[in-house]
Formats: C-alpha cells, structure tokens, sequence
C-alpha cells in the first residue's frame, strides 16, 4: 500500500520569529510551528524541561492498593515473586521493581515466563510459585488479561498485585490491585506509559509519591523500555526518555555500562541509540534464548559478570537477526508463488519452524514493507499456534483480536501490537475475520508520514540541521522531522554495501546532495536516473575528516507532479477489483485498458529492458493521463501472459526479451473487465 504524505504547511513568518525569539534553528522552529507549537510558551512546555511536573502516581487507580499489599509483605517478611514479561519493556520493569524492593528489604525474587510458556501468567507458573513459599505476587508488563490465573492465586492464598499498561478486557482480575492506566475508571492522563513507566511510577508511590527519587534512580531503563514498546514519546514518556537519556551518560548500572560498550555506543545518547543499539540486545535474550540472561545483565554488579553477559546478548541479536531474516524469506517466498496475497487487506501467514520470539518483529517489518496489518504465527509443538501482530493507521489491533475472541485460546496486547494463540483449524475464521474488521474501518488502513514542511537546499545548512536535536527524544508519537524537498533531479543511483542499500544523488537547482536508502536496493529504490522526484529526507549532520556536512536520509520518494489523492483513491479500487468486489460500471470502464494503454505500457519497459521500480515506470508514463489503477491492472495483464517477471514484493518489473505471442484478452484480469461490462 501506498503511503500518505501528510504534508504541514507551516507559516513561514511565524517559525521564522520563533527562531529569532527562542535563539533556535529555522528548521526546529518549523517542526515546533508544524507540531503546534507556534509561541515561545507553547515550545517550552512541548520541549520539556527543568521544570516538568510529573503526574502524582496516586492518581492511577488501585496504585495506592499496590503499595499497601507491597508494604504489608515487605514488613511482615513474605517472600515476594515479580512476574514480568519476556520482552524488554518486562524485563527493564522486573529490574526496576526487584532493585528497589531489593534495596528496602524485601524477600523478593523474580519469574519472567519463557517465550514457550507465552504471554502473562500461566497456572502452572503460579502453582510452582505457590508451593515454593510465594505469599505475594507483582505483576509488570502483563497480569490486565489474566483472570483464571487470578482466581487461582486467590485459591492458593497468593496475594496478587497487577500493574499492566494493556488494554483490559470488560472483566478485570480479581486482585487485591490492578493498577492500569487503560482502566475505563482510571482518571490518570498517562494512558500511553509502557510496563517499566509504571514500574518507575510504583516505585515512586513507594517513596511517598517521590517521582524525583524514582526518576533519578531507574529512569535509564525506562527510556529504553519506553523508546523499545514504541509507545507515544509524548508528555510524561518524552520527559523519562529525556531524562533517562541523560542519566545514562554516567549510569551506575553496571550491565548497562557493558552494554553501551558491547554495542559501541557513545555519549551524549540518543533515543535512536536505545531503539536500535539497546533495545535489540536486551530483547534479543527473550526471543532466542531466555529473559532472565538479560535480566541477570541489567541487575548484576560486578564488571567482569556484566561483560560476559553484554557479549552473549551481542551474540544472541546476532542470531535473532539470522531467525527473522529465515522467516522474511518465506513471507517473501509465499507473495512470489501467490501474488493474489497483496490484495488483501491484512496480511496474515503462519510458518512451521518459525521461532517465535522473532515473529513479533517480522511482522513491524511487513507493516513497513507492504503497509498493512501484519499477523504473523508460528506452528506449536501440541498443533497449535502462536503469533504476534502489528497493527497500521486505524486498523486497532486489540479490537481486532477482541472481534475474534472466541477463536482465541489467549490473546493480549493494544492498538498497535498484539500477541495471540489459537487452534490451528481456526486458522482460516481467523483470518476472516481479520479482513472483515479492516473492510470494517472508515478508511483503508495504511501507513501515514507526517511531513512537517516543504524546504529547500539553502535551509540545510549544518547550523541549521544541528539544530534539530533540541527535539530530541524523538520517537513514536514524536518522530524525528521529516521535510520534503521537491523537484530533485536524480543525478545517480550508487549500490551500497555489495547492493543491500543505495544512495542517490540528489540535484536540487545548484546543490547536488547525498541521500541514503537503506535497506533498500537500486532496483527498488522507486526511481531512476534522471528522473524529478520529491523526496521526503531527514536531514542529519556528519562529520568526516574533521568537516561537517549535511546528509539526508531518504524517508519515501515520489515521482514529481503525482496528484496523492489520485493515486490512492485509483489504488484503493485496484484493490478492491484483484479481490473481485463490485464495482460502478463507470469504474470498470474508466480502468479497462485499451490497445493504445497497454503499448505505452510494454513499450516504455521494453525501451529501458533492465529491471524497473514500479513507481518509476508509472511516473514515466503519468505524464499522458494514465490512472494508477489502469496501470496496476495492465502489469497483470502482462504478467498473467508471462509477457513480463512482476515481483510484488520488490516492486519491480521487467519484460522477458523473446515472450511469445500472448492473447491479453484471454489473461483473467481482462476476462474479470470483460464481465464487468456496462
């Protein structure tokens, strides 16, 4: 699916007094203008500060019933299990919370589930905790969904505390706390914290309400946690990433010192770093080997231990990318044999052997790559099966999963992500399911970038682009600025790295400037040399040889002079034609090619005869009226006549030189047209 520009426009005036009021670069002060903030006040309070107030901890439901379950234990000595999750976000929280109750006195230990025990509490788990002397139990990151294993402990005399940041279901356990902020009778404002977030909250209503203390002792796992669970970076969660950020500059934490070395990272940190050198590691452990060895790295204290342990999460990443590359391969394998897989409006594959501690991540980077939902599951050894979802747009992933309940064995998660298990014969109802709640939605789901203004090369000075850290954290909710910059002439398409990324040289009037695509080869880069783009950059500045240059990170490009309300609307009923629903008669007409539409399309890949991006094949021809929607139809015509190769998706295309003679009217598509007509 194509992705949505939302374009800002800005008032030139008002970010240029801005920048002069506030002493900030003219690209910061767009970005604040284009974000809403347009006054020095209203850019103060957005960029945080010194002088942030924290929401007082007590304000979330039930955390004042957390910490006199918890105060009780301590004093009374009872032996006190953390139960977290397997992922970053739970392992940080278990950190957090045992490091504290550790420090008070409590007995306290930790339980983290294995991937192959699945998300939240299990029975057995509480059982064995149970007979192991466990009189209380904390939940983090998980416990909202639970209510079995609720009654159980309640069976077993277990005192059960639960502090989750997931959506809950109309029923909520029955503990004697269950502190979430997505609680329907919750009046905190911080519904978008993640598990460690509110880890760091209960410590701080430990502490009398002392969110200084908390923020000052655990605020760098949190950051991680907060940046990794790709939860809003907005409010509270920009001011603890800030902050912790800062913090870990001179950490105590002795695995996170390893960490930061094993991964080569320097100071001062940035968000960027904990998402893609932090986070993968400490995730990692949970996906391919098991949590506590990254729970054992984030609590231990002695220097040689946190090495060893900051190696092996090293290694293990490694291999996590190995798994999730395995599995990128079949969903790659699978679109190539079934080219009908695109049409639909989610995308939904299950794989034997597939780990499923990497599937959660192969399904963000379908929702990437194709810009739909992702549900991607794995084969269990009893038959069953185990996945993890990712959601895009509007389309809410726990609500999905909700419509689909009664399919569902477990499920748990919110509106971007989510985990689930079935049975496998309810595989297919499952994915009806599925694609009846996006054909549900308002609008068809799919990626938008929000783009905060149109520049030009003479804002991209170094000064001006250095700038922009003033923005930082930047993330989810608060992405890195991302401009366009329009009417760029493509000079040349360079291979990077053996072909795995490219860069392109970019001529914008007497300025010619490098952008890198990576993970992107030439081929499907989505233009070609010499054509007129408008890119979308995020422009970085680096230093090489002691000087200082601006470079830009390509973000999405088009060819020049595409109407985007056009192109989606004519995708959207390409769609729904390959999936074969009705459409107008005037449609069917509008998009049934002639002799004279599918000439100008075999002939403009015939001229080039090297393998096209499919953007830049269409922006060649765009220019004499062609819909989109014609265009996508004809290249199956072609395909469906193996007059050409089309993979999807690459999103290339080439004639095969020596095709035979091939009648297009007998190709289904044209037979599909044919009995659509008026």
């Amino acid at each position: 699916m194509t992705e949505k520009w939302d374009i800002g426009r800005p008032d030139r005036a008002v970010s240029d007094r801005l920048a002069a009021e506030g002493g900030i670069s003219s690209l910061a002060a767009l970005s604040l203008v284009s974000c809403g903030a347009d006054t020095l006040e209203a850019a103060d309070k957005f960029l945080g500060g010194e002088e942030f107030v924290f929401e007082d901890p007590f304000v979330i439901r039930d955390m004042d019933k957390a910490v006199s379950a918890i105060a009780a234990a301590v004093d009374e000595g009872q032996l006190i299990c953390i139960y977290g999750d397997y992922d970053c976000d739970g392992i940080t929280a278990s950190a957090v919370l045992y490091d504290y109750l550790l420090n008070v006195g409590a007995d306290v230990r930790v339980h983290i589930n294995e991937r192959s025990e699945g998300f939240g509490m299990n029975k057995d788990a509480v059982k064995r905790l149970a007979d192991e002397g466990v009189q209380l139990i904390v939940t983090v990151d998980n416990g909202i969904s639970c209510i079995e294993e609720a009654k159980l402990c309640k069976e077993l005399g277990v005192t059960l505390v639960i502090t989750d940041h997931h959506e809950p279901g109309e029923v909520l356990p029955d503990a004697a706390a269950a502190a979430d902020p997505h609680r329907a009778d919750c009046p905190s404002s911080c519904k978008d914290l993640c598990g460690c977030g509110l880890a760091l909250k209960l410590v701080a209503a430990m502490e009398h309400g002392n969110m200084d203390f908390a923020v000052e002792q655990y605020s760098e796992l949190a950051a991680i946690a907060t940046v990794a669970d790709v939860v809003p970076l907005k409010g509270e969660n920009r001011e603890l990433v800030r902050r912790g950020l800062h913090y870990l500059e001179n950490t105590e934490n002795e695995g996170l010192r390893a960490l930061l070395e094993a991964a080569g990272l320097k100071a001062p940190y940035t968000a960027r770093d904990a998402a893609f050198g932090l986070a993968p590691r400490i995730n990692a452990a949970g996906r391919v080997a098991s949590p506590m060895e990254a729970f054992a790295l984030l609590t231990a204290e002695d220097p040689e231990e946190a090495k060893e342990l900051a190696d092996r999460l090293c290694a293990l990443n490694n291999e996590r990318k190995s798994l999730e590359e395995a599995v990128m391969k079949d969903i790659y394998s699978s679109l190539k044999e079934d080219g009908s897989l695109f049409n639909r409006r989610v995308s939904v594959f299950s794989g034997k052997g597939w780990k499923h501690g990497v599937v959660g991540i192969a399904a963000a980077r379908c929702t990437e790559k194709f810009g739909r939902p992702a549900f991607l599951m794995t084969d269990e050894e009893d038959g069953s099966l185990r996945g993890s979802a990712r959601g895009v747009g509007e389309f809410n992933v726990f609500e999905a999963l909700s419509r689909c309940a009664d399919l569902l064995t477990k499920f748990g998660g919110h509106k971007g992500a989510g985990g689930f298990s079935l049975e496998a014969d309810k595989l297919q109802a499952f994915d009806e399911r599925l694609q009846e709640y996006a054909a549900s939605l308002p609008e068809v789901p799919r990626n938008t970038v929000k783009v905060c203004a149109s520049v030009t090369p003479a804002d991209l000075t170094v000064q001006s682009v250095e700038g922009l850290d003033i923005l930082e954290p930047c993330g989810e909710g608060n992405p890195r600025p991302v401009f366009m910059l329009a009417g760029c002439t493509v000079d040349d398409v360079i291979p990077l790295s053996g072909g795995a990324h490219t860069k392109l040289m970019l001529r914008a009037g007497t300025a010619v400037l490098p952008g890198l695509m990576f993970g992107v080869r030439p081929a499907e880069a989505g233009c070609a040399k010499g054509d007129v783009i408008n890119a979308l950059i995020a422009p970085e500045a680096k230093e090489y040889n002691d000087r200082k240059t601006v470079s830009l990170r390509i973000a999405g490009l088009r060819i020049s002079g595409m109407n985007q309300k056009k192109l989606l609307a004519a995708e959207d009923t390409y769609y729904s034609f390959a999936r074969g629903e009705t459409l107008p008669e005037s449609y069917i007409e509008a998009v049934r090619p002639d002799r004279k539409d599918l000439a100008a399309v075999y002939t403009a890949m015939k001229k080039s005869g090297a393998v096209l991006p499919l953007m830049a094949l269409y922006g060649a021809l765009s220019g004499s009226g062609m819909n989109y929607c014609k265009f996508l139809i004809i290249l199956d015509i072609f395909a469906e006549a193996s007059l050409i190769t089309y993979d999807r998706a690459a999103g290339t295309v080439q004639v095969i030189e020596g095709a035979p003679f091939a009648d297009l009217s007998r190709t289904p598509s044209m037979q599909k047209l044919d009995k659509g007509k008026p």
